[in-house]
């Protein structure tokens, strides 16, 4: 069925992406209207890690405050070495860290943040959000958009937001570069309750294992009611086009070499489920008239520096700052918006696929990343400066 009249703004995608943009266009005065093609408004996966650089955002949102109540503010990010079982090293999250950055580092359930954003998008009057709506062809007609959904619903829209993911429909409209990359790495992941944590569990940081080709990460979510665990690995069996490679036989076979605590903890990890790793190269241009792009279908990242859903807070915000500051004109807002955003995200794409290979280092090159990583102190905040001090 056709809508009557133009949408002023059309997103596409009701993640934890697309709820905070449409909480940032609001604030610049822009009705937002959010359609999702899941029946529900839910977020897949588990645990979530949020720097200083995401915390002020959602403090921009609007939203810090009730975030604040689902976190788990952790003491230390440390790195250890899952073949030999010592600490690599550490970042301090303490005083020191707060004081330097003006926002904490998070760790929480994904769930969690995608209900305090629902419950801030239904509370306010220029937000409309429908659920059961799956984009399957997306227009360009210049100076508006129109979207087709598998149920026959239509939308034309003054102009639109793609914020729908990895697979995303409106990327192909704007930049058709194909199939995300796979990385050949798979991961399994998922909670259990605080009490079966394996043995020797911390449950006041955030701890990520390294080795060969893996790493293995622990935190807490929810109130320190679940412990949220993530195995990652690269699978020797992967060929392009097949779907048999990172089975729990690999995962077996890759962590059985590692240290007692990890071996461990991984027998705790679910195995219903497998995850396998994927990007995209950055491209220079997310923008087409009245259309564009936001979070992963802009700019999808490797999860290795935990920025996927810190990168699309900081582009929801920018973009509201945009709408705000040219009105009307969308095409211009879209394109100061993307302006910035494009080369910081494909800094961190990069930093993400680099900081990858540092952590699953073979052989002599163990020995020389450690030695160069022990020398730094655990209130060192150089690495992160460019990171996780963006105020935007």
């Amino acid at each position: 069925m056709a809508r009557s009249g133009r949408i002023p703004l059309l997103i596409v995608g009701g993640g934890i992406g697309g709820l905070a943009t449409a909480l940032a266009a609001s604030q610049a005065g822009y009705p937002a209207h959010v359609i999702e093609k899941a029946e529900e408004f839910t977020e897949i996966g588990a645990g979530l890690q949020l720097a200083p650089n995401a915390t002020r955002m959602l403090d921009r949102l609007g939203i810090w405050d009730e975030i604040r109540k689902h976190a788990i503010f952790p003491k230390r990010l440390v790195m250890m070495d899952a073949v030999s079982g010592h600490e690599i090293t550490a970042l301090n999250l303490g005083a020191k860290f707060l004081d330097h950055f003006g926002y904490p580092y998070i760790v929480m359930h994904r769930s969690d943040l995608l209900k305090v954003e629902l419950d801030a998008c239904r509370r306010n009057s220029l937000i409309t959000l429908e659920n059961n709506r799956e984009a399957i062809r997306i227009e360009d007609l210049g100076d508006s958009a129109r979207v087709e959904c598998a149920d026959g619903s239509v939308y034309e829209c003054e102009a639109l937001v793609g914020v729908d993911g990895l697979w995303s429909t409106t990327r192909k409209v704007v930049h058709d570069d194909g199939d995300p990359v796979p990385a050949q790495f798979v991961a399994y992941r998922g909670t259990i309750p605080i009490e079966e944590a394996p043995p020797e569990s911390e449950f006041d940081s955030m701890l990520l294992w390294v080795g060969p080709d893996l790493h293995f990460v622990q935190y807490s979510v929810q109130s320190g009611k679940l412990f949220n665990q993530v195995a990652v690995f690269k699978s020797y069996r992967y060929k392009e086009g097949f779907d048999d490679w990172g089975t729990v036989d690999e995962l077996e076979e890759h962590f059985s070499k590692m240290c007692p605590r990890v071996r461990a903890a991984v027998a705790k990890i679910k195995r219903n489920r497998r995850w396998p790793m994927l990007d995209r190269l950055p491209i220079p241009n997310w923008t087409r008239n009245r259309i564009t792009l936001l979070g992963d279908a802009a700019h999808p990242m490797l999860q290795y520096i935990a920025q996927g859903a810190c990168q699309a807070l900081e582009d929801a915000v920018c973009l509201g700052d945009n709408l705000k500051k040219y009105g009307g004109d969308a095409a211009r807002a879209f394109l100061a918006y993307q302006k910035p955003r494009i080369q910081r995200t494909a800094r961190v794409q990069n930093i993400a696929r680099l900081f990858g290979e540092i952590k699953h280092v073979h052989g002599v090159s163990i020995q020389l990343r450690n030695a160069l990583l022990a020398k730094r102190t655990a209130d060192d905040f150089e690495y992160f400066e460019w990171l996780y001090g963006y105020k935007g």
